[in-house]
């Protein structure tokens, strides 16, 4: 009897890119998070220029859900993401995006709409300027996907269980009334979590959720935690190209992650004082 051997395609990685602020102007202390539009611009280029072939975060996560996932991914697949909600996404990162035909994932902290980044005072940036209702609505026309980035931007994990669910639930209530339409994905402030918050936001109704991790996603990532790439003030064309081919410190991932109860009680403890 002849035994027929199928040939499935491998794992594959896949970069998601972690923006946040798109911005000549920022403290020392916030200057890491932002990314010149200039830069930015190159970075797009990079992109085209090497064609790749961009997802939406509940797109990738829709084909992380068949049964061969790296059948079904495009020839070189890349998530960008956008972590916050400031007003410079509309300005700076919007028109470019839009001039290289490239969509999005924008994660919101539904309670700054309309306001200011009041969590980022220690950073001295509580007054950036966050998106109005009316530039997110416009976002979301123009193809920009909108996902879940809590209400008020806290640690999820140092928060007692009721409010944490809370901050995950109402954030997706709130996008959801303000913008009429359905939000699918979470991403975790800081990208701190534990399967607990990974438990609530699956039962508030999200598919997916982005972590940090600094490493790269592929078709056997957690779709409750997938790893991004943060994308500093640091990356040009040349690094990207190294982000992109996996050529970042293989071991920062794994010590962050060994590092992380020590971590999180260090924290919890300083949130104490």
């Amino acid at each position: 009897m002849e035994v027929k051997i199928m040939n499935t395609p491998k794992t594959r990685p896949i970069p998601i890119l972690m923006y946040h602020s798109i911005s000549n102007e920022a403290s020392p202390a916030f200057k890491p998070y932002t990314v010149a539009p200039e830069m930015f611009e190159k970075h797009l280029a990079y992109l085209s220029q090497h064609d790749y072939c961009a997802l939406t975060v509940t797109q990738l996560a829709a084909i992380l859900a068949k049964p061969v996932p790296a059948a079904e991914l495009p020839p070189r697949p890349i998530v960008l993401t956008f972590d916050d909600g400031f007003e410079d996404f509309y300005t700076c990162a919007w028109p470019a995006l839009q001039r290289f035909k490239l969509p999005a994932t924008l994660y919101v902290v539904a309670g700054g709409v309309g306001g200011t980044s009041t969590w980022l005072k220690r950073e001295g940036e509580s007054r950036r300027r966050m998106l109005s209702w009316d530039q997110l609505a416009e976002l979301c026309a123009g193809g920009i996907e909108c996902g879940g980035h809590s209400l008020t931007h806290p640690q999820l994990d140092l928060l007692p269980a009721s409010r944490a669910s809370r901050e995950i639930i109402d954030c997706k209530l709130m996008l959801e009334e303000k913008l009429g339409r359905k939000i699918y994905s979470f991403a975790y402030p800081h990208g701190y979590h534990t399967r607990s918050i990974q438990r609530m936001v699956r039962e508030a109704g999200y598919s997916s959720a982005c972590a940090v991790k600094y490493a790269m996603s592929a078709t056997n990532d957690d779709i409750w935690g997938l790893s991004r790439l943060f994308v500093s003030n640091q990356v040009d064309e040349q690094r990207l190209g190294q982000l992109l081919t996996g050529q970042n410190n293989p071991l920062i991932g794994p010590v962050k992650r060994w590092l992380a109860p020590a971590w999180r009680l260090k924290r919890r403890l300083a949130s104490n004082n």
